[in-house]
C-alpha cells in the first residue's frame, strides 16, 4: 500500500468537488454504507484524549500514552496529508442472538464484531482498491490507509465527516444505521472538500451509562476503561479485578451492552459481508465447549478471527469467569477441574475462583 510521498501532478488538475462525490459513490460500490471527507483538526477531542490519559483511565494500554502527540496532532502521524476520507461499514449480522445469548449464562458471549472474520483485512483491501480508483482518475497522489491500526482518533474524524456523532457511550451514533459498523480512514494530500459534521442526538436519554454491568462510565462520553468488559477481557493481560468478575457474567470477547440498550440501533441495518457471518457456531456456543478446546483448536478455530487478540491463556481466564457465573453443573464442575493444573497460574487462580463461586453460590 502506497504511502503519501510527493505525489505527481497529473496533466489536469482534476476538479476536486467532483471528486469528493465520485469517492462516495466509488466508497458505496466497494460495500462501504457512508464516505465523508474532512480535515486534519481533531479539535476538542485532543483536548478530551489529554484530560483522559491524565486520570489513567487507559489502563494497561500503554500505546495510547506513547502515541497519544500522534493522535493530537494527525500531521506528524502522516506528513504531507491535507485531508482524510472517514469510511464506515455495517458489520451486524442479521441472526445476532446477542440477548438470548446474554440471557442465557451456560452460553458463552463473544462480542457481535468478532463473530466472523476479522474486518481489519477486508476493510484494508477495499480502501486499497478504493485509493487506486482514486489515483485512476486524479493520477498518482499520496495515501495511507487506516484500521483501527494506529494512533487515529477515528471517530473524532467520523464525527467531522459528518458520518455520525461520538454518543455517551464513546461509540459513534449514526440517526439511519445505528452503531453497529467499522471505521476504515484514508489519509491523502489531495485538497478535498469536507463536509459538514454531524450532531449530536443523544439528548437527555442515559441508559448506556445506567445499564454498563460494570459501572465503567465515569460520566458522558468518558469510559474508564480498567472497568471496561472490553478491555478486560481483550486488551488487558493479567487478573481480572475480583470484584468485577460476577458483573462480567458470561461475556468472554468483549461487550455489546451499551450498544444493546441505545434507541438508535432500532435503525440499524444488518451487513451484507459474508465474512461478517458467525463462524464455528460462536454466537450460541456453550462455556463448556469453548473451555475444553485445546490450544491447537482455538488456534484453528479463530484463525483470521478477531479472537486470536486475547490469547489463549486470556481466552481460558475469560471461560473461566463465565463458568464461575454459570450455573452449576456436572459438566461445568469437571471442565473446570480438569483445568486446575493448567501450567498457566493466571489460568489456574481464575479456575479455583470459579469453582469457590460454585461453592458458594450453587451448593451441591
Amino acid at each position: 500500500m502506497s504511502s503519501l510521498a510527493p505525489a505527481t501532478t497529473p496533466a489536469a488538475a482534476p476538479d476536486f468537488a467532483t471528486l469528493a462525490a465520485d469517492i462516495k459513490a466509488w466508497g458505496r460500490e466497494l460495500g462501504f454504507q457512508q464516505v465523508g471527507i474532512t480535515d486534519l483538526d481533531p479539535g476538542a477531542n485532543a483536548q478530551h484524549l489529554q484530560r483522559w490519559l491524565a486520570q489513567g483511565y487507559h489502563g494497561d494500554m500503554h500505546y495510547m500514552q506513547r502515541h497519544a502527540d500522534l493522535r493530537r496532532s494527525p500531521e506528524t502521524l502522516v506528513s504531507g496529508a491535507r485531508c482524510v476520507i472517514s469510511l464506515r461499514m455495517d458489520y451486524l449480522p442479521a441472526e445476532t442472538r446477542a440477548v438470548n445469548v446474554l440471557h442465557n449464562a451456560a452460553l458463552a458471549y463473544v462480542a457481535r464484531y468478532a463473530l466472523g472474520r476479522d474486518y481489519h483485512k477486508l476493510i484494508r483491501r477495499r480502501l486499497q482498491q478504493l485509493a487506486t480508483r482514486i489515483e485512476a482518475a486524479s493520477g498518482a497522489f499520496g495515501y495511507r490507509a487506516f484500521v483501527d491500526s494506529g494512533p487515529v482518533l477515528e471517530r473524532a474524524f467520523a464525527e467531522k465527516a459528518g458520518l455520525g456523532w461520538i454518543g455517551k457511550n464513546t461509540m459513534l451514533i449514526n440517526r439511519r444505521a445505528g452503531s453497529w459498523f467499522f471505521l476504515g480512514e484514508l489519509f491523502t494530500d489531495l485538497p478535498l472538500p469536507s463536509d459538514a459534521p454531524a450532531t449530536a442526538h443523544c439528548g437527555t436519554c442515559t441508559q448506556c451509562l445506567d445499564l454498563c454491568p460494570t459501572q465503567a462510565f465515569v460520566g458522558a462520553q468518558v469510559l474508564d476503561a480498567r472497568r471496561c468488559i472490553s478491555y478486560l477481557t481483550i486488551e488487558h493481560k493479567g487478573a481480572i479485578p475480583v470484584e468485577l468478575r460476577r458483573a462480567i457474567g458470561n461475556r468472554v470477547f468483549g461487550c455489546d451492552d451499551c450498544q444493546l440498550c441505545c434507541p438508535w440501533n432500532k435503525f440499524t441495518s444488518f451487513t451484507r459481508e459474508r465474512d461478517f457471518t458467525p463462524r464455528h457456531a460462536l454466537d450460541q456456543a456453550e462455556l463448556v465447549t469453548l473451555f475444553l478446546w485445546s490450544e491447537a483448536e482455538f488456534l484453528a478455530r479463530t484463525e483470521g478471527s478477531a479472537i486470536r487478540r486475547t490469547g489463549y491463556e486470556g481466552w481460558l481466564r475469560n471461560l473461566a469467569v463465565g463458568l464461575g457465573n454459570a450455573p452449576r453443573s456436572p459438566a461445568i464442575i469437571a471442565a473446570l477441574e480438569q483445568r486446575l493444573q493448567h501450567p498457566s497460574a493466571l489460568v489456574r487462580e481464575h479456575v479455583r475462583w470459579a469453582l469457590d463461586c460454585h461453592q458458594e453460590y450453587y451448593p451441591a
